[in-house]
């Protein structure tokens, strides 16, 4: 009998990689609330000492295959969105 939890790792694929864990969480809590599942893929021991170096702390999001495209296009809003807040407002 197989584990379900060794048969959906194995058909998980990167989305995206985070130099830590906090912008990863978020984009997380967005891909859980629009029904993706996902989950982060990181060292510990890089979260323990908390240090970003040599690939130590860097936090993958990972998805299923067969929603990387939806994701994607959630990680691209994301990124619009941040990029509209960082202008300045020129209605000034």
């Amino acid at each position: 009998m197989t584990n379900q939890n060794e048969s959906t790792e194995h058909n998980l694929v990167e989305l995206v990689e985070f130099e830590g864990i906090m912008e990863a969480q978020i984009l997380k809590t967005k891909l859980d609330s629009d029904g993706i599942p996902c989950m982060l893929k990181y060292d510990s021991i890089g979260m323990l000492l908390g240090i970003t170096t040599d690939g130590l702390g860097k936090v993958k999001v990972m998805v299923p295959d067969e929603f990387l495209e939806r994701a994607r296009e959630i990680q691209m809003e994301d990124d619009h969105a941040e990029d509209d807040e960082q202008l300045p407002d020129s209605s000034s």
